[in-house]
């Protein structure tokens, strides 16, 4: 009850903020538009102004001699007094700027605008358009006749646009986040938005290392534009937070921020649950920010309770952490048993974000990170819970270099001491370069080690170009567990992408020209393929792709040293042993949304059951010495599992700025292994779901 309180009450204070800052802002009242409503103020002032402009503008003799055609640029100011006085003029005849001033130094004082009530400074430009005048006509009249003749002056085209509204340093907001440092939120259908943008056939871009930085991307696909674009409401205050615009937006001469609700309500029905319904309850905040062009920051916090379908219930009891706690949530943190059969799971995510100079950003923060451009990652993945980074993207020439510095938890009972989880830590070099204009090539290298024996987070490690491998030797072989791999990306033409991966973790010649199918041949791929704008229908992206991961590979002899967070792995969720073959498509048509999702799957699973207790090489919380035998190894061996996940989702894209959205899924599931056990059981799951919710990651549930 205290958090429903404490929510209702931030939201109240976040909504009568937000009035504060626009609703209260009134512009300056020109004489004649006194009796005016607020919102006519405007077109009142633009129209008086442009009258007054009209009848004692007088335009040089050397002007219309010339015959000119041109414009004149002013910036001018109305300040708290309501005196009116030019800041710049811009015009090819000093005449002409002359005139201009002494028209502005003629105009009366006016009523001032207003902030909250208190009178404020506001600018504007305008824009007077100079027309072509006879000469003979002109010298033949009078002042009075000149100024009817200036009527050629086509003073319904001069344009008042306000320039900028200050108030204490306070004005409109711009947008600024789509030009900022920060990360724009990766979730696999928003990205595709823009996807084909950054693969066009006559540019080639770093697409691996997500998620990318509004800076980054702004120069292929204009994020203003496309909120623009899709403007719904009209200009009271409700219909523009509702469909348009953050809750609270606030920008300053060197400042902005922006603070939204963040909301993931949903309610469905799992067909092979033994409870009525299932349901997530997800409230909390999300703040942006900037300090200047550089520096910027994101924050949010959620409070949330959720029950889900049973067989993910399930899996997050599998992954249940040393004490009380009964459940892991997958990609979400540790929960607590909230009523009978449902959990409560609080996350916090935020980081800071700074680019010192053009070719580099430095990030440190809370989160999660991803590198790849199929739906999954060997290398690594956002399929496990939050932890926190720091991260150096570095680009210059053809290249984008990556690093990446984890400080992970292993939160089994076995490495419990003092009843604290043990720190493990990450560490990440992937380097990306544009080969030519269609072809994409990346080298990758990563090493987990622990806190054991006082060493502590490894400064060796912090080099940012050394080889990884180099320095665990020098370490000791069990110090550390280093992979390698390689990454390409293939532009066949302007709308047909391929891509792929492969990891290393250990390789035996020897074995290899045996043929034996060695234990000691720990390694996976990835093929992939994109198709924009799909059979000519725009904004559909199809997208095939395949993943496998021989048995064993991410395990450790050291099970602390295995790659993997929390309970959950860092690379493809099913671990390893796995076959998959995927199919997505993503659609939009301006608010609308539509995706869909098939997966086929083999996996070999541990018996657990007693008698064969062997490990089989998927799960990467084993011991790899745990194996039954060191030859003919296999995908599928084990506890061989047919599984496929199908999900159809459709909805509606509420306000653009927050990614609020309501949505409906279903998701059908088959698992069906060659042998039930203890923890492995047959079924087939049909998930309903109906919800809103604010879209800022990627939340997995095709186990």
């Amino acid at each position: 009850m205290k958090n429903v309180f404490l929510i209702f009450f931030v939201s109240f204070q976040l909504q009568v903020f937000s009035q504060n800052i626009e609703i209260y802002e009134k512009p300056p009242v020109f004489m004649g538009c006194e009796g005016e409503s607020i919102d006519n103020l405007k077109t009142c002032f633009n129209n008086k102004l442009n009258g007054f402009i009209f009848e004692n503008f007088i335009v040089p003799n050397q002007v219309t001699q010339d015959s000119y055609k041109g414009d004149v640029k002013v910036l001018f100011e109305v300040d708290k007094d309501g005196s009116i006085s030019v800041l710049y003029v811009d015009a090819i005849y000093d005449t002409l700027k002359d005139e201009t001033k002494r028209v502005f130094g003629s105009l009366p004082k006016i009523q001032p605008g207003s902030y909250n009530g208190k009178p404020t400074f506001f600018q504007y430009s305008l824009t007077i358009k100079i027309p072509l005048v006879n000469p003979e006509i002109v010298k033949n009249n009078t002042i009075e006749e000149q100024k009817s003749i200036k009527k050629a002056i086509d003073l319904n085209a001069i344009v008042s646009n306000e320039f900028d509204s200050v108030t204490n340093n306070i004005r409109k907001y711009q947008g600024l986040e789509y030009s900022s440092q920060l990360n724009i939120p990766f979730t696999h259908g928003y990205y595709a938005r823009f996807d084909a943008h950054m693969n066009g056939l006559g540019t080639n871009s770093h697409t691996a290392a997500k998620p990318f930085v509004f800076e980054e991307v702004a120069s292929y696909y204009d994020f203003q534009a496309e909120k623009d674009a899709l403007i719904k409401g009209s200009e009271g205050w409700w219909s523009r937070k509702l469909w348009d615009e953050h809750l609270v937006q606030l920008q300053g001469e060197d400042y902005w921020f922006t603070i939204d609700p963040f909301l993931d309500l949903q309610v469905g029905k799992d067909t092979d649950a033994d409870f009525s319904s299932t349901f997530n309850n997800t409230r909390g905040v999300y703040i942006q920010g900037g300090l200047g062009e550089k520096f910027s920051f994101s924050a949010s916090v959620f409070e949330s309770q959720g029950r889900f379908a049973q067989y993910f219930n399930q899996y997050a009891e599998t992954l249940k952490a040393f004490g009380p706690d009964p459940a892991i949530i997958p990609g979400r943190g540790i929960a607590k048993r909230f009523k009978e059969d449902a959990y409560d799971y609080p996350v916090a995510d935020a980081y800071l974000s700074y680019a010192p100079a053009k070719f580099v950003n430095i990030q440190f923060g809370h989160g999660k990170n991803f590198i790849g451009d199929g739906y999954r990652s060997l290398f690594q993945s956002d399929v496990a819970s939050p932890h926190t980074f720091l991260k150096l993207n570095t680009n210059f020439w053809k290249i984008k270099y990556t690093n990446t510095w984890m400080w992970l938890r292993d939160v089994r009972d076995a490495v419990i001491e003092d009843k604290a989880f043990l720190t493990k830590y990450m560490a990440n070099h992937y380097l990306s370069w544009n080969v030519s204009k269609r072809l994409n090539i990346g080298l990758f290298e990563s090493v987990m080690w622990t806190d054991t024996n006082g060493r502590g987070f490894d400064i060796n490690y912090l080099n940012p170009i050394i080889f990884f491998r180099a320095i665990e030797f020098e370490s000791g072989q069990g110090s550390g567990n280093a992979v390698v791999g390689a990454s390409a990306k293939y532009k066949w033409n302007n709308k047909v992408n391929l891509y792929g991966q492969f990891i290393l973790d250990e390789f035996s010649l020897e074995h290899v020209k045996a043929g034996d199918k060695s234990w000691k041949n720990k390694f996976g791929y990835q093929l992939g393929a994109k198709y924009y704008n799909a059979f000519k229908v725009d904004n559909l992206m199809l997208q095939l792709e395949y993943n496998q991961v021989r048995p064993y590979t991410y395990s450790h002899n050291t099970i602390v040293n295995n790659y993997a967070h929390s309970n959950q792995p860092m690379a493809h969720l099913w671990g390893a042993n796995f076959r998959e073959f995927i199919i997505i498509g993503h659609y939009n048509y301006e608010r609308w949304f539509a995706d869909a999702k098939f997966i086929f799957g083999t996996r070999g699973l541990d018996f657990n059951d007693g008698t064969d207790n062997f490990s089989y090489g998927g799960d990467v919380y084993r011991n790899y010495n745990e194996r039954p035998y060191n030859t003919g190894v296999k995908i599928g061996q084990g506890n061989k599992t047919k599984t496929f996940n199908a999900e159809l989702q459709g909805g509606y894209v509420i306000n653009p700025v927050s990614h609020l959205k309501i949505f409906t899924n279903i998701s059908f599931r088959n698992f069906n292994p060659e042998a039930e056990t203890v923890t492995t059981f047959r079924n087939s799951t049909v998930w309903f779901n109906l919800g809103v919710k604010t879209d800022l990651f990627n939340w997995y549930f095709d186990f």
